[in-house]
């Protein structure tokens, strides 16, 4: 494995194709943002063959040439699919943004999935995002591999970075994560840095060397052996630990020589089954060279070590109504089974499904069934229709290359899906499937947003829902106590890139307001009100008298009425009118314009008139006994309190729990959970959490994840009330 030479590299100008899925390997990409991914995604294009010397495909663009905006922020925000051939296996590589705020696309990679190549830079080490994304993968044993890249910087170092993903990603096991190669270093420049030049192939003990711009194999220098010496004994003693013959260790501690193609076999099957890990090494191309330093021993593990789609388990199907049908198995002749893992808009042709076919296979102009989960909080319909889809193809930078079929284990992108969205299963008409949804986070940085114009916000709805199926991280909210429209999205950037999206793709201009939480009043001491509404101009006039008590209720209560009229001082008919005109002015508030709940409001007297009376009147009249009772007290403001449970890494629990106390908020408890870290719970006001979401990552290094639920309302302090109305009134 990586010490041979690619004889059927894929070919420029053509979509890569498979005929079965054992030719198949669907490979995510994964590291932290300026890892080198996308970098080392055109690398690989290039030495297989699908791009040019320049990293570019036949209409000039770049492989990561997928949207403007990207370009604009200088960094990937969306899935990317690469397809490339080797040696007559088709990769499907699928790069996935490094932002936090992008994570959305990273969980659609992984699930599209057969192993991940965790991407590393020697000059920046691992961050704890990417530790919680290795952990995750762990949990369901996908296959993994370690790439370290960067290594052109002054500062890089293989060995400490092979040291650091041992540490980090090696557990109790720190030999299930070894070099497969060593960096070969060029002479040093002035400023003292030995660039790197070519690998040493630790197995096979030979140089290939990329100093001409050329890969050429050569034997090793007398230099060079007493490190290769020691690096291979650690590792063939890790893959022999793996190894499927139980006697291959104490053979090989005897003394006996183990064969090579013994020793792949092993590794392969290991790296297959998940168990080991090895770490490579890239860099770019010398000088005019067309492969990059590492890229085809990287290509050739992905092809010889990594589990075709045979090996990957498909998700749990039921019918649409839920019952259970039988596991799937990656068979092209089996029942149509997809998933819809991105979904895109093209100005030109329309939506863009980028599919993975678990079963049976797609066809083109095919009619189709489309199921989905749905996500109403989010905005997102269920589904269960049928639709024909367009023509399949292969993305290339902004090409879309023609696809005959897609067969079980293949991606591939479908156009004319006008219904089906991110998380939908496509399935055989005459047999509708529904896939097991993959776990989406929850959005939880909400923006309040406001159509720039009215031609805007003519245009505001349908743009809004067509954004939102695109992202099932986003969610869709019409607040119906504030009446604002907002978004929630995972962190400032996906804001950013939203809106951006919203005026770039759907030509709707809209304006971030300050997004308000739903406030409420209460009394906060019984009090009396008499509510007098007498009108006589002329013909019949308007007469209702009402007397009323209102009690302060526990929190939650909402708004209770009683009736203890007696002698029919109210008309029995009227009764109703009163009580309805108290709840429309509990509504619209009776101090500062919030919904007054959780009160105890009693009719005790009144008076009417047996021609000026009415219903009006008396809801009239009810609104102002209400009105004139809150003001004879004090009112409280009510604020939301929001139950939030934070997972912390143990080392940033402190700080977490006193910036949670300096917001106001009630640490209840904390318990221990697996792999170092710490659950917190609190109580806290959610005008105080808008932006944690963003806090939280900066405080806890990006590896802090909190989740928020409504607990109720509770009084909000004086100086906070006070500094509410002020801002209102400035406002106004």
């Amino acid at each position: 494995m990586g010490d041979k030479t690619n004889t059927h590299p894929g070919a420029a100008g053509r979509a890569a194709t498979a005929d079965r899925p054992s030719s198949l390997r669907n490979v995510v990409l994964v590291g932290h943002s300026g890892a080198g991914k996308t970098t080392l995604v055109e690398a690989l294009a290039l030495t297989s063959g699908a791009a040019n010397r320049a990293g570019r495909v036949e209409d000039g663009t770049t492989l990561s040439d997928y949207d403007e905006i990207e370009h604009r922020q200088q960094r990937s925000v969306q899935l990317a699919l690469v397809p490339v051939e080797w040696g007559g296996i088709k990769i499907n590589l699928l790069d996935t943004p490094g932002y936090a705020d992008f994570v959305g696309e990273l969980r659609a990679g992984l699930r599209a999935a057969d192993a991940a190549l965790f991407v590393v830079s020697a000059a920046d080490g691992v961050d704890g995002s990417t530790r919680m994304v290795w952990d995750e993968c762990a949990a369901v044993g996908m296959p993994r591999a370690i790439v370290v890249t960067h290594l052109e910087s002054a500062r890089a170092d293989f060995e400490e970075m092979t040291a650091i993903c041992q540490r980090v990603f090696g557990g109790d096991d720190p030999d299930a994560v070894l070099p497969l190669y060593l960096p070969l270093h060029g002479e040093e420049g002035p400023d003292g840095h030995a660039p790197v030049a070519g690998l040493i192939g630790l197995l096979s003990q030979r140089v290939f060397d990329y100093s001409s711009g050329e890969r050429v194999e050569r034997p090793p220098e007398a230099e060079h052996l007493p490190l290769i010496e020691e690096a291979r004994d650690r590792l063939i003693e890790g893959i022999i630990a793996e190894s499927e013959d139980e006697t291959l260790m104490d053979r090989y501690l005897g003394g006996e020589e183990v064969d090579v193609k013994t020793l792949v076999a092993d590794l392969e099957r290991a790296v297959a089954r998940g168990t080991f890990h090895p770490v490579l090494a890239a860099a770019p191309a010398a000088e005019g060279g067309r492969q990059g330093i590492g890229t085809v021993e990287l290509l050739e593990l992905v092809t010889g070590g990594f589990p075709t789609p045979l090996e990957h388990e498909a998700p749990a199907v039921t019918t649409p109504r839920g019952t259970p049908r039988p596991p799937l198995t990656c068979d092209p002749e089996g029942p149509l089974a997809a998933e819809v893992v991105k979904t895109s808009s093209d100005p030109y042709v329309g939506r863009i499904s980028l599919v993975r076919v678990f079963s049976g296979t797609l066809r083109p102009d095919e009619t189709v069934h489309v199921s989905g989960h749905g996500m109403e909080d989010r905005g997102h319909e269920d589904h269960d229709v049928d639709e024909r889809i367009g023509a399949l193809s292969a993305p290339f930078g902004k090409q879309q290359r023609v696809l005959p079929q897609a067969i079980a284990g293949d991606l591939a992108c479908v156009g004319k899906l006008t219904r089906a969205e991110t998380g939908d299963t496509l399935s055989a008409k005459d047999d509708p499937l529904l896939m097991e949804p993959w776990v989406m986070p929850d959005p939880l940085l909400p923006v309040a947003i406001e159509a720039h114009s009215k031609a805007d916000e003519d245009k505001l709805s349908q743009g809004l829902s067509r954004l939102v199926a695109e992202d099932p991280t986003m969610r869709l909210e019409q607040n119906p106590d504030t009446h604002q429209v907002v978004l929630w999205c995972l962190g400032e950037a996906h804001v950013d890139v939203a809106l951006e999206r919203l005026r770039s793709r759907y030509g709707v201009q809209v304006d971030a307001v300050p997004h308000r939480v739903s406030l409420r009043e209460t009394f906060a001491e019984p009090a009396a009100g008499r509510g007098r509404h007498v009108k006589q101009s002329g013909g019949h006039g308007q007469f209702a008298i009402c007397e009323i008590q209102v009690d302060p209720l526990p929190g939650g209560s909402g708004i209770e009425f009683v009736d203890k009229v007696v002698g029919g001082a109210v008309p029995r008919q009227f009764i109703p009118s009163v009580e309805k005109g108290v709840r429309a002015q509990a509504q619209r508030g009776v101090a500062a314009g919030y919904p007054l709940v959780d009160v105890r409001v009693t009719l005790l007297d009144g008076k009417a008139h047996s021609v000026d009376s009415s219903d009006a009147a008396f809801q009239t009249a009810g609104a102002l006994a209400l009105r004139e009772a809150a003001g004879q007290c004090r009112i409280h403001l009510l604020e939301p309190y929001a139950e939030v449970r934070v997972l912390v890494s143990d080392e940033y629990v402190g700080p977490v729990m006193s910036d949670l106390s300096g917001r106001r908020g009630r640490v209840v408890g904390t318990e221990q959970t697996a792999g170092g870290r710490t659950l917190v719970r609190a109580e806290i006001p959610e005008i105080e959490i808008g932006r944690y979401a963003v806090d939280l990552r900066s405080l806890s290094h990006g590896t802090g994840r909190f989740s928020r639920s409504y607990a109720r309302h509770e009084p909000m302090p004086q100086q906070v009330a006070a500094k509410i109305h002020e801002q209102e009134g400035s406002a106004a």
